[in-house]
């Protein structure tokens, strides 16, 4: 029993080094890490290089998925949305904004168009 309770009495001065620590393990494969963004970007540049113009919404975002940005334009007549993809890190801040991003055009749903001068003619 008195031994119970030496070893209890080291344990807690152990105990409170600890508190506040955080220990990772796995290095870059986690949640947020340099290669998450990295291989999310390359991928994305290598889907958008191989789109085809007059793909409707619903295919492109099979093939991309969920857009980080998403816009809704209506002018003479028809709808105009913009789907943006993050493709490029300017700071490394870890929040992606609109100008990490390539923009993807429709068109009354069918793609027009991808980048800053298909974006920049609306």
């Amino acid at each position: 029993m008195q031994l119970r309770k030496i070893a209890m009495m080291a344990m807690i001065p152990l105990a409170l080094t600890l508190s506040g620590c955080v220990i990772s393990v796995g290095g870059d494969d986690g949640y947020g890490s340099h290669g998450d963004w990295e291989n999310r970007e390359h991928q994305n540049r290598d889907s958008i290089s191989k789109l085809q113009l007059d793909l409707n919404h619903s295919q492109v975002t099979s093939i991309l998925g969920v857009p980080d940005f998403t816009e809704f334009h209506k002018a003479d007549d028809s709808s105009y949305m913009v789907l943006f993809y993050r493709t490029h890190r300017r700071k490394g801040d870890g929040i992606t904004t609109k100008d990490e991003c390539t923009p993807l055009v429709f068109k009354d749903d069918k793609l027009i168009g991808w980048g800053e001068a298909s974006y920049n003619k609306l």
